[in-house]
């Protein structure tokens, strides 16, 4: 049978992307994993792989680095537990830089052993990456990665195997630092890396070698061994005990004899002996109340990690739901139609600030330059010294690519009544048009919102009026966390959750500090090596259930204490925007507006301020308590 010719229009590279595409999931074994291919960054979620586009053309450098890019990804996914890596993940920026380049380096090795031609096809995306970052011509160690270094060199010891020009060049120039910091320690690298947990032990002792043991936090194996010894202590008293209690058992029946035999010779010793069984009587239920105490269950868990005092009446009532759990899917698409045509007047200058706050994150992949090299771009600046002197060699630059770190942000949004109308939906909007902009420059997004189930109280205020009105029942309401797009989701496919918004008789009441810590919690979770947390609010928490029955600042106290807790531990970045309220007086950095038409420039602000690279322009906007 003939192959059938193809059509004029069908694309060469669509074969060989649909074979990567399968081969990736049986690599990665997950036959549900979603594999694309894109211009825009590689990437990796737990659902899904972006892998880098290849055109009709097929050049060989296309094909070499989509199918490293590829073998890499399986790989990591298939030889990578995020819960083990969040156990053993380190705080400081620079620890967690190397920790992630080691276990990169692990996953790939693994892989190597397994399926040794994998490791030809990482070798090549290596060789690529490294020409594109210009690592071949690096002379100075201070321009070298130190993490990158540290991944070529557990590579290499795991499999064997000679690096690219690139990473060869890098990896010496830290070659010795290495070596002479960590010792012999690496060279136990083969015997744990099966083992993830075992080999996330030995890159902190690495890192701690290496000088960087101040951001590796608190050693996440001590908890566990405290629980272990308090077992053994507790078996180790109950054994002697039982073992004490058979011997004397065997001494006082051997022994009963010759003390009856002394008491009839002695009365007095009788009236002693009998005192002293009392007494021991006596002792004995003394001790039983302490052997009850025991026994019962340990106390409850504070509701709130950053005020123990804090309380809640009743929490069966809560709920943390998606946004499409609370709409149909016809419903959402029309409210998201309504909100699209109440905001089409804004949505020009809307997506103007979201463009120029592309171009600045986009700016900065690619702001630094490298100059007086053999090739590259003719350098015109220096072109006068030429003309000067003709025997004076042309210059050429080059760019050197800086690649943001991992990143992810959360925008959290007041869904109370007081938002209702014009803040709420120019608040959707600004969600709406920086996670797509955040989402094309390769950073996570996740967008949350709170409110309450129902005015005055609900269900909670029910039980507690049931049960007589205690004193102080502490937050008295039903709680709504809302869930419009996960990090790992794609925008696509959640774009109409924002509508949920417009929705009628979903804004009730705000408890701010519960909301943030959930989302802060959210965020301790997640992998990315950088955490962004931007709420958006206009005023002070407020519901009247709560306050009416307990101290007039007890909402209030508790979102202070909130606030301190996420800025004292610094895993999160936190910035808050009011809108027509002064929220300076609860936030370190925030900025207060005026009019709602002025959010989507203050987000788009401080979101290119988080991420500027120069810290002095950094602090301006970060300084900023009022936008202009």
């Amino acid at each position: 049978m003939s192959k059938m010719p193809s059509k004029p229009g069908d694309n060469p590279a669509d074969p060989f992307k649909k074979a990567l595409a399968e081969a990736t999931k049986t690599m990665a074994d997950d036959s549900d994993l979603a594999v694309t291919f894109s211009v825009d960054p590689p990437g990796q979620t737990n659902e899904a792989v972006r892998l880098p586009q290849v055109t009709r053309r097929m050049t060989r450098d296309e094909v070499l680095l989509a199918r490293g890019t590829a073998d890499a990804y399986a790989l990591r996914h298939r030889h990578h537990d995020t819960s083990v890596n969040a156990k053993y993940l380190p705080q400081g920026n620079m620890a967690r830089e190397l920790y992630e380049a080691m276990e990169t380096a692990r996953c790939e090795a693994v892989g190597a052993r397994e399926m040794p031609g994998t490791a030809g096809n990482i070798d090549a995306k290596i060789a690529v990456e490294t020409a594109r970052k210009g690592y071949g011509d690096i002379t100075d160690k201070a321009q070298a990665p130190l993490a990158a270094a540290a991944g070529y060199y557990i590579r290499q010891m795991a499999t064997g195997r000679d690096l690219p020009k690139g990473a060869e060049n890098v990896l010496g120039l830290w070659r010795d630092f290495i070596e002479g910091a960590c010792g012999d320690r690496a060279g136990n690298v083969n015997d744990v890396l099966a083992d993830q947990a075992a080999f996330a032990r030995l890159a902190r002792k690495l890192i701690e070698d290496l000088g960087y043991g101040d951001q590796l936090g608190d050693d996440p194996d001590l908890d566990d061994e405290d629980q272990d010894e308090d077992g053994q202590a507790e078996e180790e008293q109950e054994e002697p005990e039982s073992t004490g209690s058979d011997d004397d058992e065997e001494e006082d029946a051997e022994a009963a004899p010759e003390q009856s035999q002394e008491q009839q010779d002695d009365p007095s010793q009788a009236q002693v002996s009998m005192d002293d069984m009392a007494d021991q009587e006596a002792g004995e239920e003394a001790e039983m109340p302490e052997a009850d105490e025991s026994m019962e269950p340990p106390p409850p868990q504070p509701i709130s990690d950053a005020d123990p005092n804090y309380s809640v009446y009743i929490t069966d009532h809560d709920e943390v739901v998606g946004a499409e759990e609370l709409a149909e899917p016809a419903e959402l698409e029309r409210l998201r139609a309504y909100l699209d045509q109440q905001l089409e007047p804004l949505k020009g200058a809307v997506s103007r600030l979201a463009n120029k706050l592309q171009r600045r994150l986009q700016a900065q992949q690619n702001r630094s330059w490298e100059f007086d090299l053999e090739e590259g771009i003719l350098d015109a600046g220096r072109l006068a010294r030429v003309v000067a002197n003709p025997t004076t060699p042309l210059s050429f630059k080059m760019e050197q690519d800086t690649e943001f770190r991992d990143t992810c942000v959360t925008l959290l949004l007041d869904n109370s009544g007081s938002m209702r109308g014009r803040p709420i939906s120019i608040a959707a909007i600004c969600a709406d048009v920086l996670a797509r902009t955040l989402e094309r420059c390769g950073v996570k997004v996740e967008i949350l919102g709170f409110t309450t189930r129902a005015w005055k109280g609900g269900l909670s205020r029910e039980a507690w009026l049931k049960d007589g009105r205690p004193q102080a029942p502490g937050r008295l309401n039903d709680l709504r966390h809302i869930i419009y797009k996960s990090a790992d989701a794609p925008w696509r496919r959640v774009r109409p959750n924002l509508g949920l918004m417009m929705k009628e008789g979903l804004l009730k009441e705000n408890i701010d500090g519960e909301a943030l810590e959930w989302a802060h919690r959210r965020m301790i979770g997640r992998p990315e090596a950088r955490k962004i947390l931007m709420v958006i609010s206009d005023g002070a928490p407020v519901d009247d259930s709560t306050l009416s029955v307990n101290p007039a600042n007890y909402l209030e106290k508790h979102l202070r204490d909130v606030i301190a807790m996420v800025e004292k531990r610094r895993a999160v970045e936190l910035l808050a925007i009011g809108i027509g309220h002064d929220v300076t007086r609860y936030y370190d950095r925030a900025v207060t507006i005026t009019d709602v038409e002025q959010l989507a420039g203050a987000m788009t602000e401080q979101l290119a301020a988080l991420f500027d690279a120069d810290p002095r322009a950094r602090a301006r906007v970060m300084g900023m308590r009022r936008a202009s």
